[in-house]
């Protein structure tokens, strides 16, 4: 029960700490005048993955490669069918997105996971292949700001002298303090629950770590669903699935290699594969409707139905 709590209040750290982060860094894009899209698409995609960043590299730090690679299968796969799913369900007036997000985005998402599902086969995400998805999130970026022609406008920048360097700095640092403080005992109460409990630390990680750290990606999207905002709320789970596996998962392995056995994961890491493709077919054909929801609820029953299964 005590490493529940220690776990429960590990996560609020994380959620806290990255919301405060994603906040301060908005205000900086601001100040320099970039676009509101590029915000969303880059800040706030990558500061809703902060959790997962800072719960995979301290994990894998830490010599837990389970929890450094279930943590961000688990988390992309709930983003999808938990997040997308709620978010098409809920939508104000449907989701009628703007943005061609199979032209311009999906494909981002689906190459980086292809990536890890070849180098996964190898038994082991070395350097070399983390180097390598940190250059696809770098491509992306780039990718943005081409197609952004609004990414910076110096007339829209902030000047009207309100911006608090020192205030700002403050609470981003600490929101940072809380970021790593979190992942830290979110990593150690996640192994020792694992432990009491007899079960894999992979099994607590695809759970409920994944769960944990995709709540920021459940919260934005759901309010941007429910404002109307349909192009924040598909681009945010896309954003945060592509750097869920670049950045978090490369940072992880450069901080220290990851050894993997593919085969005793494949049904969650082929229901993740099998997602991201459900996600490229939805935009693709632009099925943002509530049948295509339920129809990615109904892959989070499986999905909870397996680990059910495999627990008993």
């Amino acid at each position: 029960m005590e490493n529940l709590l220690i776990l429960v209040a590990s996560l609020a750290a994380l959620i806290y700490g990255a919301d405060l982060i994603i906040n301060q860094s908005e205000k900086i894009a601001l100040r320099f005048g970039l676009s509101e899209y590029l915000i969303g698409a880059t800040l706030i995609a990558l500061g809703t993955s902060l959790p997962e960043m800072a719960a995979s590299i301290s994990a894998s730090i830490n010599n837990h490669p389970e929890l450094a690679v279930s943590n961000i299968i688990g988390s992309n796969f709930f983003n999808i069918s938990l997040v997308l799913g709620v978010v098409l369900l809920l939508a104000k007036g449907g989701v009628k997105p703007d943005r061609d997000f199979f032209e311009k985005d999906s494909s981002w998402a689906l190459f980086p996971v292809l990536f890890f599902v070849a180098i996964a086969l190898e038994g082991q995400i070395n350097r070399v292949a983390a180097f390598a998805l940190l250059l696809l999130m770098f491509g992306y970026v780039l990718f943005l700001i081409r197609y952004d022609k609004t990414s910076l406008d110096t007339d829209l920048a902030d000047k009207d002298g309100n911006f608090n360097w020192l205030k700002v700095s403050v609470l981003a640092l600490i929101g940072f303090v809380l970021v790593v403080k979190g992942a830290d005992y979110t990593v150690l109460s996640a192994s020792a629950i694992a432990k009491s409990f007899g079960v894999s630390e992979w099994v607590v990680g695809v759970l409920l770590v994944a769960f944990g750290t995709s709540m920021p990606e459940l919260v934005v999207s759901i309010v941007a669903a429910v404002k109307g905002k349909a192009d924040m709320a598909v681009g945010n789970v896309i954003g945060s699935n592509m750097a869920n596996v670049t950045v978090a998962l490369g940072l992880a392995a450069m901080a220290n290699p990851i050894k993997l056995d593919f085969s005793k994961y494949t049904f969650d890491i082929t229901l993740m594969v099998i997602a991201t493709l459900m996600l490229v077919f939805i935009t693709a054909n632009k099925m943002y409707s509530k049948p295509a929801g339920i129809s990615l609820l109904a892959m989070l029953v499986i999905f909870l139905n397996h680990l059910a299964i495999s627990v008993s």
